[in-house]
């Protein structure tokens, strides 16, 4: 009988099952391995944890401010570039230019950090991003201002959306992850809401001096990003571990990294696709973009109304955005109590038993909606009178500041629970969509409170969050069958239930955006 038979000739049956059954132990021996091992980020301290959390929040905070705080003295840079604002709002491109670029950024950074890792891409980030406030400081004219700016957008939209990343890469379960995406919403708007204050309280020794001190700050965080930033990327570790470990070598063969374009294909295409053909994705989307466009509205109407009917400066009329994040943070505190009820929910879950229920993040967000919401919107309307003292238009800015931070982080909390494996897509839509209504709609603010007055054009903005309210309301009472007929929903249902009984879970960068490292099942 010649070589060649014997070559050819197949394995036999009980060998085959050996060698299977050898293959099968390596790969549990590597996984517990990684398990267990202190490198782990699951594994981690919570003390490290919430440092780096706290790190990352501390600088989606500080971002935030340069969106906005060149509001405050955007006729000051007018008048000295020469711009008009007669027949259009020019001074508020700077603005514009920003979210426009923190629309596009995370889509194309976001996937390249989850694949390469988040360290080093973080702190070439914020190294950038730091960089690029000098060119705003010193712009020599008003094309210049709007090309830095709209680059500091680009980057700054990654960082702005980082701890929505590095949470589920260091917290294996829902209830340890519900307090750092709560955080992350609140600093998210926070930033946004305070910029202005910054800027009515430095603006005065220059409109120069807005980006200098922001310089300084972001400066004196160099030190300390680079000294606690720390790498949170499971698969990035494992790889990194298994050149010295050969216990891990066979668990990280399971994370083989994707092609670069596949990565961007996937991170690119897949939002639209999401917003246009997933009802709930775009309702929601409306929903939480209105909202985060109405603190860029208020960044032009507060001028407007308080300049007018109280003769309050441009740096007084700044400091009344401080009701809008006292809302926020009083909607911070109550959404704590609302992410233990939907915990909660898992017990009567009768279609999944033991997983929470998507709907159960909406309770709150309804009246919050309502009387939030619309109710905020009217009452700062029907108060904007000379005759009426200023801190009754203030109080309802304060219920339109409760009801941004808690619509924001139920819409945000409901996608991540009902799309799973393809939530980072659809929280990259709803992104998309709040930093676009951000950079487009105040450009009409100025012109519709002009021509419908102070008290109907608040009116319209609240009978529109009148009509959004419909979205929570309709998937409170019909959430469960709009989700059976989602096949995005019911494919990462499959996806959920599939490894369910595995102990090491690999979601992937498959969806794009959001890649939950996930080496245990939650």
């Amino acid at each position: 009988m010649s070589d060649d038979t014997f070559a050819s000739a197949p394995t036999p049956a009980p060998e085959k099952a050996r060698f299977e059954a050898s293959l099968e132990a390596s790969l549990e021996a590597s996984r517990n391995a990684w398990e267990k091992h202190p490198e782990n980020p699951y594994n981690w301290p919570e003390r490290k944890k919430w440092r780096i959390a706290l790190l990352v929040a501390a600088v989606i905070l500080l971002v935030g401010l340069n969106a906005t705080s060149v509001t405050t003295p955007s006729l000051i840079i007018a008048e000295h570039f020469h711009v008009v604002d007669t027949a259009f709002p020019h001074s508020f491109w700077p603005v514009t230019v920003w979210n426009t670029g923190a629309a596009i950024g995370p889509m194309i950074g976001m996937p390249l950090l989850e694949n390469f890792g988040i360290k080093k891409g973080y702190m070439i980030l914020y190294l950038v991003f730091t960089a690029m406030v000098i060119p705003q400081a010193l712009a020599p004219d008003f094309a210049t201002l709007l090309v830095v700016r709209a680059i500091a957008g680009l980057v700054g939209g990654v960082l702005q959306n980082l701890l929505e990343q590095v949470a589920p890469d260091i917290w294996a379960t829902d209830q340890q992850r519900n307090l750092p995406i709560t955080l992350y919403t609140f600093v998210y708007v926070s930033g946004v809401t305070l910029g202005p204050v910054l800027g009515a309280i430095v603006h005065e020794l220059s409109w120069r001096w807005v980006f200098y001190i922001q310089l300084i700050i972001y400066g004196a965080m160099i030190p300390v990003v680079l000294t606690i930033m720390r790498e949170t990327r499971g698969p990035i570790i494992l790889t990194h571990l298994s050149k010295t470990d050969s216990s891990l070598s066979v668990a990280a063969n399971e994370f083989p990294r994707p092609k670069i374009s596949t990565l961007l294909n996937s991170a690119i295409a897949r939002p639209p696709h999401l917003l246009f053909t997933e009802p709930v994705v775009f309702f929601l989307m409306l929903w939480a973009a209105f909202c985060f466009g109405l603190v860029f509205i208020m960044t032009q109407s507060i001028p407007q109304v308080y300049s007018t009917n109280y003769g309050f400066s441009d740096s007084a009329s700044g400091l009344v955005q401080i009701s809008l994040w006292v809302g926020e943070a009083i909607g911070f505190v109550a959404c704590l109590p609302q992410n233990t009820y939907y915990l909660r929910s898992a017990k009567r879950n009768k279609v999944e038993p033991g997983v929470p229920i998507p709907e159960a993040r909406l309770p709150l967000s309804i009246p919050a909606s309502l009387l939030g919401l619309a109710g905020g919107l009217f009452w700062y309307a029907w108060a904007s009178f000379p005759h009426v003292h200023w801190m009754v238009p203030t109080v309802g800015l304060a219920f339109v500041g409760f009801a941004v931070m808690v619509i924001i982080t139920a819409v945000d909390l409901y996608i991540t629970d009902a799309y799973n494996r393809f939530a980072g897509s659809a929280i990259a839509a709803v992104a998309l969509g709040e930093n676009l209504f951000a950079a487009w709609l105040p450009l009409a603010a100025k012109s519709m409170y002009t021509t419908l007055g102070f008290q109907w054009a608040s009116s319209l903005l609240g009978f529109v969050a009148v009509v959004l309210t419909l979205a929570p309301v309709v998937l409170w009472w019909k959430g469960h069958v709009i989700r059976a007929k989602s096949g995005f929903i019911q494919e990462a249902k499959r996806g959920r239930e599939v490894s369910k009984d595995k102990e090491f879970t690999n979601i992937g960068i498959d969806d794009g955006m959001l890649c939950a490292s996930s080496y245990t099942n939650p």
